[in-house]
């Protein structure tokens, strides 16, 4: 009797079987259809959805980004070639409303660290303050000077080393700029014309809205804040560049005639002029190409 019974109900899961198959085959069909397409390209692990590669990436980054965004090669390199490398690179500020903010580099200064009296790291002094001037190139490094403004570095290359960003040429987003910068000025000033918007150091962190809390962030990978390649323009000559003294650092002797300021001759964005300097590192370019010249026999020039 109980073998007549196991043959009944054998015989009734067999009937089912193509029912239940048919049945699931349909509730498969129904969640696919609410799925998004982006969710049924996800690779499955253990059952569960795991993000792809392409839904992880930031929403910031767009393959223009990508392409003219500078990486880590581009800041491994020493503090003072760091500083005129910046020249003609373009840094750019992404706001909470996607809203971009791009200005052109045309002013450095170089802070090599170590015996550099006029460094925040002179002697290899690790504070909390300067940590990010030894951390890897191409990290941030934000400082308030007066109590109330603030400055952006990037480290280069070196112990405690990183190149202060002067001056900026405006080429996004002036009207928000320009509302920035009003948003510190005393009521009723006059508006401020493009190339004033961030021809100082802490000028450029007004209109860029660069805030303390940037400081130790990495300009090869953050989402907010980095530095691109212009593609409409080429990198700067030997000839364009002014090699100046620093500013604001007189009480440091010596170190402050070391001409570790860099400029792009002739900007109206720089912002200090050195007529004196623009001489000298005119005339020494002239003749250190006239030596070139010289030594591969295209200029017949009398060597002493």
């Amino acid at each position: 009797m109980a073998g007549r019974k196991r043959k009944m109900l054998a015989m009734a899961v067999a009937a089912a079987a193509p029912e239940q198959q048919a049945h699931k085959q349909k509730n498969q069909t129904e969640v696919k259809r609410k799925l998004s397409p982006a969710k049924l390209k996800e690779p499955v692990q253990g059952g569960k959805h795991t993000p792809s590669a392409e839904t992880e990436r930031s929403h910031y980054f767009t393959k223009t980004d990508q392409q003219h965004r500078l990486g880590q090669d581009f800041f491994n390199q020493p503090c003072i070639s760091l500083a005129k490398a910046f020249l003609g690179k373009v840094l750019v500020r992404r706001c909470e409303d996607g809203t971009e903010l791009r200005g052109r580099i045309v002013e450095t200064e170089a802070y090599l660290g170590g015996d550099d009296r006029a460094s925040h790291s002179a002697g290899g002094k690790r504070t909390e303050r300067n940590a990010a001037m030894f951390m890897k190139p191409g990290t941030i490094y934000v400082y308030p000077i007066y109590g109330i403004y603030l400055c952006m570095n990037v480290s280069s290359e070196g112990e405690g080393a990183a190149v202060l960003l002067r001056s900026l040429e405006p080429l996004q987003g002036q009207p928000l700029m320009r509302q920035l910068r009003a948003a510190r000025r005393k009521e009723g000033a006059r508006q401020l014309k493009d190339k004033e918007l961030c021809n100082g150091p802490s000028k450029l962190c007004q209109a860029l809205n660069i805030p303390r809390c940037f400081d130790r962030r990495d300009l090869v990978s953050d989402p907010e804040v980095w530095l691109e390649r212009d593609p409409n323009t080429s990198p700067a000559q030997p000839c364009d560049i002014v090699s100046a003294p620093r500013v604001g650092i007189e009480s440091h002797g010596e170190w402050a005639k070391k001409p570790w300021r860099f400029y792009l001759r002739g900007h109206p964005c720089v912002s200090v002029v050195n007529k004196e300097a623009e001489r000298q590192s005119q005339s020494g370019y002239v003749m250190n190409a006239l030596d070139v010249q010289a030594d591969t026999g295209q200029h017949n020039v009398k060597k002493t």
